[in-house]
C-alpha cells in the first residue's frame, strides 16, 4: 500500500463514520422503539455495499480504502453488540434475540444480493 492509499482510507474512515452518525440520528428521530434500528440499518446497507465490491471482483488498493475504510467505519459491529448487551441488561431479551437472529439473516441476505448485483457488472 502506498501513503496515498493510507491517505483515502484515512479520509473516507472519517467520510463513514460521519454518515453512520447521520444515517442513525435520521432514523433514531423517527423511530422510538427498542430495536436498534438505525444501527440494523447501517450494518445492513454496509453488508450490501460490501457483497458489491466483492462481487464486481473490486481489489487491492480500491478494496482495501472503500471496503474497509468507507464501508468499515461506516458499519458497526460493537455498537451491535453494546445495544444486543444493553437490550439483555434490561431485560428486552426477545429484541436482543430479533436484533442478533435478524441482524445475521438479513445480512447474509443483503450480502448475497449485493454480490449478485456487483457480479452482474
Amino acid at each position: 500500500m502506498t501513503k496515498l492509499d493510507w491517505i483515502g482510507l484515512a479520509l473516507l474512515g472519517g467520510v463513514g463514520a460521519v454518515l453512520r452518525y447521520l444515517v442513525d440520528g435520521w432514523i433514531g428521530s423517527r423511530y422510538r422503539g427498542e430495536f436498534p434500528l438505525g444501527t440494523f440499518a447501517v450494518n445492513i446497507c454496509g453488508t450490501f455495499a460490501l457483497g458489491v465490491l466483492t462481487g464486481a471482483h473490486i481489489a487491492n488498493a480500491a478494496l482495501f480504502i472503500v471496503g474497509t475504510g468507507l464501508i468499515g467505519s461506516f458499519t458497526t459491529f460493537s455498537t451491535w453488540m453494546f445495544e444486543t448487551q444493553r437490550l439483555l441488561e434490561d431485560g428486552e431479551v426477545a429484541v436482543a434475540g430479533w436484533n442478533v437472529a435478524g441482524s445475521i439473516a438479513a445480512g447474509l441476505a443483503a450480502g448475497g444480493a449485493g454480490w449478485a448485483l456487483g457480479a452482474l457488472v
